[in-house]
């Protein structure tokens, strides 16, 4: 057996097929099923001897040699397998000039000003923002045109310094715009309808609160803040 499996591993290199493992394999479980049912169950004497017990390890040893060297010899790729894996990996080679590549980073190399040059062009985008958070120069508020006691914003922003609200009343209850800071009243409109009048203040960094004094409109939410960075 063992002279006959070394004579088979030559053939196993080059034919490398899963057949000769699975060969191998089925004789190694057959020779298992023959000794442990077989053999071992039926003959409580088996081996019987040292000299079976040493031949029933020979067997064993040379189907287990059979097995991991049928395993070790069909598990490399075929050389049909390598031929077509070499042509795919020399294949770019040819296609692809030695002189391209620096082409290639020029390239790339004059699309980077040009998204540089972009860069500025972009750049006046944020200047627009400190336009609409620091309009505090003039700001509009209005009531509610449908009589409901709310103004038209909750949230005012302002740039420190002078700063001119302009309130409208369409609505046909009166109200009036009241600045505070904390419990202090800094300024307020006249009570009015149906029409507009200016406040002007002189205000600090900090969040003051502005609401209609009339009683009874600002607990019934018609108050904001405005802030002022």
């Amino acid at each position: 057996m063992h002279h006959m499996a070394l004579q088979l591993a030559p053939v196993l290199a080059a034919e490398k097929s899963k057949v000769p493992f699975y060969v191998a394999g089925g004789l190694l479980v057959a020779w298992a099923l023959i000794v442990s049912l077989a053999l071992g169950l039926r003959r409580p004497e088996f081996p019987g001897s040292q000299a079976g017990e040493r031949a029933v390890m020979a067997i064993t040893a040379v189907l287990v040699l059979a097995a991991i060297s049928s395993a070790v010899l069909t598990s490399g790729s075929s050389p049909t397998a390598k031929a077509a894996i070499s042509p795919l990996a020399v294949a770019p080679n040819p296609s692809v000039p030695a002189a391209a590549a620096p082409a290639s980073a020029p390239s790339s190399a004059s699309q980077a000003p040009a998204s540089t040059s972009a860069a500025p062009a972009a750049a006046p985008a944020p200047a627009a923002a400190p336009v609409n958070a620091g309009a505090a120069a003039s700001l509009k508020l209005a009531a509610d045109p449908g009589g409901l006691l709310r103004f038209d914003s909750k949230l005012l922003s302002a740039k420190a310094g002078t700063v001119t609200i302009a309130f409208t009343n369409a609505s046909p209850i009166e109200h009036n715009l009241t600045v505070a800071q904390g419990t202090g009243v800094l300024a307020a409109t006249p009570t009015f309808t149906g029409g507009a009048k200016t406040l002007t203040l002189k205000l600090k960094p900090g969040t003051y609160t502005f609401y209609c004094s009339v009683p009874g409109h600002r607990q019934a939410g018609m108050e904001g803040t405005l802030k002022v960075p």
